[in-house]
């Protein structure tokens, strides 16, 4: 993939099944050596017409392909089509949405919804590394303008006034390496909010935060400053400005491009959102192979995301 940078590049590329071969080997099996996913054995038969490998140990599933074990398991859909979907919404700073990826690929719409969840799955980043040095943290709102919704729209999904109707999502950022973590939170009280810094903060960060009293307390473990928005918005080194442009961000994909978010999905739009933000010194190429290291054993079933039983918290 050494000249491949724009989306025309890896359209291209990844037309070849051979290049996508390549592609997935390396990532899969980087010391060459192909090994059965099931037992680990070494002594496996490609057999290109059906494009499958087979295993000669003896247990109850000898075949296995290139999508065995990744995101791509069990989906009839090509390597040819995956992988420039992938692309595509891992470099479109505000997102794709699933008609304008089923236009593009020519799969049908609800393949293409079900196609961006599963990526969305790999770019979710699990540390238990805490943030330190100086942090920002906010949260905000998440929900449609009651304007912009047609009358019988308004009335089915605004049931009270201002904030009641909308998903609360809280956020810190590193200043020193500008990493971002996001939370879909069930509200914005202390208990919440505080355990959830606790959580992603190391004792005796220093912590920048707007002047909601649910952040009161802090100053017991970290080095607590607060900005009063209500006078002005940065006070000498005191400001969440650098998370408020990441709400900036996120709410103009959610916005325009995918206009309507379940709750029980948000997770996912953002970890996408929040991949892309960590990622954005990386080159297109680079910000790519980054994501496609982590397809490998995540699975995410129509039934599970229907259901919406998959989270991780």
């Amino acid at each position: 993939m050494e000249n491949t940078s724009t989306l025309r590049d890896a359209i291209l590329y990844f037309a070849d099944f051979e290049h996508c071969r390549q592609f997935m080997m390396e990532l899969r099996w980087p010391d060459g050596k192909v090994k059965c996913p099931q037992c680990g054995a070494e002594k496996v038969t490609w057999l290109a017409k059906q494009r499958i490998w087979k295993c000669y140990a003896a247990h109850k599933r000898p075949t296995f392909t290139l999508k065995t074990g990744t995101i791509f398991e069990d989906s009839p859909i090509a390597l040819e089509k995956w992988l420039p979907a992938a692309w595509m919404l891992i470099n479109c700073k505000n997102g794709i949405s699933s008609y304008e990826l089923h236009r593009a690929l020519g799969v049908t719409q609800k393949s293409a919804w079900f196609m961006l969840h599963r990526i969305r799955l790999a770019l979710y980043t699990g540390t238990f590394e805490k943030f330190g040095g100086e942090v920002e943290v906010d949260e905000t709102f998440i929900g449609g303008k009651a304007r912009n919704m047609h009358a019988s729209k308004r009335q089915e999904k605004i049931t009270g006034r201002g904030i009641a109707d909308k998903e609360i999502v809280f956020g810190a950022v590193e200043r020193s390496s500008g990493k971002v973590r996001t939370m879909h939170v069930v509200g914005r009280g202390k208990p919440e909010l505080q355990a959830r810094i606790r959580e992603h903060i190391k004792a005796g960060a220093a912590i920048f935060s707007d002047e909601l009293d649910s952040y009161d307390g802090l100053s017991r473990e970290f080095k607590h400053e607060v900005v009063n928005h209500a006078i002005e918005y940065v006070h000498g080194n005191v400001h969440t400005n650098t998370m408020e442009n990441f709400w900036s961000l996120l709410k103009r994909g959610l916005h325009g491009t995918y206009i309507s978010v379940e709750p029980y999905h948000l997770f996912r739009y953002l970890d996408e959102q929040a991949f892309r933000y960590n990622n954005r010194q990386l080159t297109d190429q680079e910000r790519f192979a980054v994501a496609m290291k982590q397809i490998v054993g995540r699975r995410l079933t129509y039934a599970q995301l229907t259901a919406g039983t998959v989270s991780h918290g």
